[in-house]
């Protein structure tokens, strides 16, 4: 009997790694359509991606799963769309221009650069770069050439630019590396414009920039990355209980979504390890070939970015409470999630191998196959649709097929090799099912409809698909 093998979870302990998926995941996403390497044709650019005609669906599904649970589920939650350039001073306010580094150190021998924090972890050591005076000796050998290493020095992670025609120092603006900052700035626009009271969220997807020194595992770590971010502004007294609701809440959502509960976690921040704007912090985690890492981070942020732009720009950003007579800065419950992350994991989540494919017809050993178990919401392509042959007469019921489900999900048409041979492409791709138009159609004007999951097949009247797939896509 076939088994099923999904090398990335073969050992879901923390701490356990297994990158045998990886180089598997990223061939299969190229040779797929769903991520190329950027700029490729003019020998690439480390860790910038793009997303193909599969990959910008999965992610565009995977956002538009995020905008359905943060935004058109729930009455105390609007949208936003700010821009990447803001002035400057926002982010002298948000403690980026100061708080926003890297620990770098550099090789004299071999001239690699490293993050200093990184080379302590990978030996043990919990880093404390803020304190140190003098390196260990951790930090005075490179881990790869045994050469000399530099001082530890702090690299600021923003790409700067300018505007205007003259490149001077009153001209520089950053790229955002954050959207949580264009949320704050227009606290008071949205909470006016709307008659919005306390308890409210303001919810955001967009584009943000980090000049990262160590980018890599594929699509998890980049320099150019896309942001899924709500902030709640809630009363400080209720701060506390909204903080662990929103935790469950997210924690939720990718279950709902499919992922496996045994490569999710919640990992707690240590009062020590905190960023500074925060007062608690707890990291969504997933298992990945390359260990237990950060998918979202839920954040008690307190009042400490209104107060702070209170500070900077002389705008009045407390809330007045009606009901009570208060006067307060609201506190900020965030989750910050990556769409890019996400992506990957939902991606990883759905890898499976079956050794020896998943027919049950023949004894024969067969390649093993690979299938991508997405959500059906997720699925970059919803139902694939083949004639049995490329014979003339099936090719014009075929087309009245395509016609018929086309335009409210993404349909394809797959007449190339046996068609077994294309139950397995569409498999790879994670396509829920396939609709086959046989020579029976000419006689009954029905298909045959084949389930991804199970592999059953149903025979469908035409004139019933669109309310056969309205409940399968419900």
């Amino acid at each position: 009997m076939a088994k099923a093998k999904n090398p990335a979870f073969a050992k879901a302990t923390a701490g356990k790694q297994d990158n045998d998926i990886m180089p598997k995941l990223t061939a299969l996403c190229k040779q797929r359509g769903f991520i190329f390497p950027s700029s490729e044709i003019y020998g690439g650019m480390n860790s910038f991606y793009d997303y193909g005609p599969l990959g910008v669906e999965l992610k565009n599904n995977v956002k538009r799963a995020w905008w359905q649970a943060m935004v058109y589920s729930r009455p105390d939650v609007v949208g936003l769309d700010s821009a990447i350039l803001m002035h400057p001073k926002i982010w002298e306010a948000s403690g980026h221009v100061q708080n926003f580094t890297d620990p770098l150190v550099d090789c004299k021998k071999c001239k690699k650069r490293f993050r200093a924090d990184n080379i302590l972890e990978a030996k043990g050591i919990k880093p404390d770069l803020g304190t140190m005076k003098n390196p260990p000796k951790e930090l005075q050998e490179c881990p790869e050439c045994g050469g000399e290493l530099t001082e530890v020095r702090m690299f600021n992670l923003m790409f700067k630019t300018f505007m205007g025609p003259v490149e001077e120092q009153a001209n520089i603006v950053y790229l955002r590396p954050e959207t949580a900052q264009g949320i704050y700035v227009n606290f008071l626009n949205v909470k006016d414009s709307l008659r919005l009271k306390l308890p409210f969220g303001i919810a955001q997807i967009g584009k943000a920039f980090r000049n990262e020194i160590t980018p890599g595992n594929f699509t998890f770590r980049t320099r150019e990355f896309e942001q899924m971010e709500m902030q709640y502004f809630v009363n400080p007294k209720d701060a506390d209980k909204i903080f662990e609701e929103w935790k469950e809440k997210r924690m939720n959502w990718y279950l709902s979504l499919g992922m496996k509960k045994e490569n999710l976690r919640f990992r707690e921040h240590e009062k020590t390890e905190l960023a500074h704007y925060a007062k608690k912090a707890a990291d969504i985690q997933y298992l990945t070939p390359f260990g237990w890492q950060e998918m979202e981070g839920i954040h008690h942020r307190s009042d400490w970015d209104l107060s702070r732009h209170m500070e900077y720009s002389g705008q009045d950003l407390r809330y007045a409470d009606l009901s009570t007579g208060e006067k307060f800065t609201p506190y900020i419950i965030e989750t910050s999630a990556g769409a890019d992350r996400a992506a990957l994991m939902f991606l990883l989540d759905a890898y499976q191998e079956i050794e020896g494919g998943r027919s049950t017809t023949t004894e024969s050993i067969k390649e093993s196959e690979t299938v991508l178990n997405f959500d059906k919401r997720l699925a970059p392509v919803k139902i694939a649709v083949f004639p049995l042959s490329k014979k003339p007469e099936l090719q014009k019921p075929c087309q009245e097929v395509l016609d018929f489900l086309r335009g409210e999900r993404l349909v394809q048409y797959d007449e190339t090799g046996s068609i077994g041979k294309r139950y397995r492409r569409q498999d790879e791709i994670g396509t829920p099912y396939c609709v086959t138009v046989d020579f029976e159609t000419l006689e009954d004007k029905a298909v045959t409809v084949r389930d991804r999951d199970s592999m059953k097949q149903e025979r469908i009247k035409i004139s019933e698909l669109k309310n056969y797939f309205a409940e399968k896509f419900v």
